[in-house]
């Protein structure tokens, strides 16, 4: 996976070290659902190994993936912005290991060091908030786009 894609590796030793230091181990089967679009956003994760799918609720057909998440990456960054709700839901497709934070004590752990905050809340800008309108914006191609010029979401042609 490219580096820029995992939270960790992003941050300076200093700041990664200060938010582990807000971590605790948690291990999750496959099935199990962390969060619903619009719920609380008082919790984030940064997986260490399994899958997670982003979904998002559709009348009448239910929940619709949008993106899966593995390996080094930050799920959830709805806890940083008020109103602190989930903008997506969230299920473990495969068992995850992975760090747990409490939202409210790494926010106030922000608003105490600016360094730190600041390169927090760039981390969280660039790696998720950037990477998921970039998949939003080819999940609507693949899904509006003339039939003649559709992408994958990998980024290939479509067959």
């Amino acid at each position: 996976m490219p580096e820029a894609r995992r939270i960790l590796g992003v941050l300076s030793p200093e700041h990664r070290d200060r938010l582990l230091g807000f971590a605790r181990e948690v291990s999750l089967p496959a099935g199990v659902r962390l969060f619903e679009e619009g719920g609380a956003a008082d919790r984030f994760w940064i997986i260490r190994t399994g899958l997670v799918v982003l979904d998002v609720h559709e009348p009448g057909r239910g929940a619709i993936v949008v993106e899966t998440l593995g390996e080094g990456e930050l799920l959830g960054w709805s806890w940083l912005f008020e109103p602190y709700r989930w903008h997506l839901g969230a299920q473990t497709r495969r068992g995850v290991e992975a760090y747990e934070f409490d939202a409210r004590r790494v926010r106030a752990a922000i608003d105490e060091d600016t360094a730190f905050g600041l390169a927090v809340t760039r981390c969280v800008a660039a790696v998720a908030i950037g990477r998921r309108l970039r998949a939003a914006r080819t999940r609507l191609l693949d899904l509006y786009g003339a039939p003649g010029n559709r992408t994958t979401a990998a980024g290939g042609e479509a067959p």
